[in-house]
């Protein structure tokens, strides 16, 4: 079958639901991973042909994105800060506000810290996105990533080796921090930085189909009436963990920056700051111990 018949099925199914460039992203994701090769081959021959399990992969796929199915998943990887990602259904997809943090604490660390080898945690890891991000970003920088979710952290670990970076990975509830077994040589860390579930039950209907139906729940949602709840332990963890001036930095619920402002300084933490995202949220805060 010609390739270019199958990119026109892909449009007659799936535009009006998604629209034409994100269906051209989607094909283009899927000649790579599949086929290994660019769009611009297609320009170049518009008489490609493919044999028919090739057709077969990407018509599977196309009866997956018709369920809103996310594309990361179907192919079961994404890109991150420059950097390549498996996922699953046990791991949220990194999302791009989620880089701009990565960005922030480089950037801030970069110019500001002369430690030879920044001590750094990351609470709530799910691919390893950030921590991987920091460890391959900052030269020497000692890396640890907690998650309650094992399977999460099996998908840690390979992106850890497939970046080509030492992470350590502790399994644990940070609900329950005083049963982590850090195995550490210090639990004084430099940075501890965190993206814990924030999107309370009441902002459900905000949540894209793709999302909602697939990404795992224990990593989104949090409850209506205490929608702080991973916020507050972590300050007081940090509290403890931090070296004195460590920076803990948190993305957080857009509609609860002002309470985020508040908790942290409720904790002792000075030099409170709030960051946008590239859309204009209020998505990031990092304070000082």
């Amino acid at each position: 079958m010609k390739l270019k018949s199958i990119l026109n099925k892909f449009h007659s199914v799936l535009d009006d639901e998604y629209g034409k460039e994100e269906v051209n992203s989607f094909f283009d994701l899927l000649l790579d991973y599949y086929l290994g090769i660019k769009r611009i081959q297609l320009v170049l021959d518009s008489n490609y042909m493919v044999t028919s399990a090739q057709e077969q992969l990407f018509l599977n796929a196309l009866n997956k994105l018709k369920t809103h199915k996310p594309i990361q998943y179907i192919i079961g990887e994404t890109e991150f800060y420059g950097l390549s990602f498996k996922v699953n259904e046990h791991t949220l997809i990194p999302r791009p506000e989620t880089e701009e943090l990565v960005d922030w604490i480089i950037k801030s660390h970069s110019k500001i810290n002369r430690n030879p080898q920044l001590e750094i945690l990351d609470i709530g890891t799910g691919t390893g996105c950030i921590a991987i991000s920091l460890a391959k970003k900052i030269p020497k920088a000692k890396v640890c990533a907690l998650d309650v979710s094992e399977d999460a952290l099996k998908i840690a670990r390979v992106n850890a080796d497939l970046n080509e970076v030492v992470l350590k990975c502790i399994h644990g509830n940070i609900l329950n921090p005083s049963e982590i077994g850090f195995n550490y040589e210090s639990k004084n860390f430099d940075i501890i930085v965190s993206n814990p579930p924030y999107v309370r039950d009441l902002e459900k209907a905000e949540i894209q189909p793709n999302v909602l139906e697939y990404e795992p729940h224990l990593a989104l949602f949090v409850t209506d009436e205490n929608p702080l709840q991973f916020y507050k332990i972590i300050c007081g963890f940090a509290q403890l963990n931090l070296k004195n001036e460590g920076v803990l930095y948190f993305e957080i619920n857009e509609y609860l920056a002002e309470e985020m402002i508040q908790l942290l300084k409720d904790y002792g933490f000075k030099n409170v700051e709030l960051k946008k995202d590239l859309f204009g949220k209020d998505r990031m805060i990092k304070g000082v111990k």
